[in-house]
């Protein structure tokens, strides 16, 4: 047990945990619009299975309202929020979102129609509604910490486009033009990116909690009064006492254990 007092924090952060963490807000940051980019290069084969509804438009028309109602909706209630329940929330809608979209169309042997189109456009929504939890919750909860894991979250961001556009251009190369082939192409592609995000889920729900330099932050935040970073903190095996700035932890046998003390 370790007994970490206010003036801990005034030290420099540690070093350890740096590079990781940078790799993981890169991850991170890619994760968070690679199962809307997945959706909106595989559009040549909406247009041949939909070739009446316009996909091109409908589907980007559909996300917006989700994804700013949404926001609205988390600004408001922004203070009672669980910042960690809602990023793996957004996450997890993104996994099981792009993870139906190729079973929609296994289901429908990729004939279409207006059912599996209403559907593809439903998972849209979804898609808003996941990207309006998890940029706007990690955003906020790496302000408390370094810039560069802003900078490094951000460019997982401005990468996602051309990673999915590179790995999409590899899965239609692999396959033939012809509809058979596009549709084989679309398939694998929803596959990987639904591969990506479970390990996206992984990622900040396991890893990037542990990691020293993310707990010195989020411990610094929580003794400076923020509510948002507890459950955070006991994820990485940290239980933040409400009333008071000091942080205990407990750990046997490789599991983490929590207690609280009274002071």
């Amino acid at each position: 047990m370790t007994d970490t007092s206010e003036k801990n924090y005034q030290d420099e952060p540690p070093a350890k945990g740096r590079y990781p963490a940078y790799v993981v807000c890169w991850l991170l940051g890619i994760g968070c619009l690679f199962s809307w980019n997945s959706m909106l290069t595989v559009e040549d084969y909406y247009v041949t299975i939909f070739p009446h509804y316009h996909p091109a438009r409908v589907l980007t028309l559909v996300y917006q309202p989700f994804a700013l109602t949404t926001i609205f909706i988390l600004t408001f209630y922004e203070a009672r929020i669980n910042t960690r329940l809602r990023i793996i929330f957004g996450y997890t809608l993104f996994f099981v979102c792009v993870l139906i979209i190729p079973l929609l169309d296994l289901a429908s042997s990729g004939h279409g129609g207006i059912g599996v189109f209403i559907g593809i456009c439903l998972l849209s929504g979804g898609f808003g509604v996941a990207d309006a939890h998890v940029q706007g919750g990690m955003i906020g909860d790496l302000s408390f910490m370094q810039p560069e894991f802003v900078q490094s979250f951000s460019a997982g961001l401005a990468a996602s486009g051309v990673i999915t556009s590179c790995l999409r251009l590899v899965t239609k190369a692999s396959f033939s033009s012809e509809r058979k082939g596009l549709r084989k192409g679309a398939l694998t592609f929803f596959f990987i990116s639904a591969a990506f995000m479970l390990l996206c889920l992984g990622l900040y729900a396991l890893v990037f909690p542990r990691l020293e330099l993310v707990k010195y932050y989020r411990k610094k935040a929580a003794s400076e009064g923020s509510k948002t970073v507890n459950a955070d903190l006991a994820a990485g095996g940290i239980i933040v006492h409400e009333n008071s700035n000091v942080c205990t932890f407990y750990r046997s046998f490789g599991h983490s254990l929590y207690k609280f003390s009274m002071n």
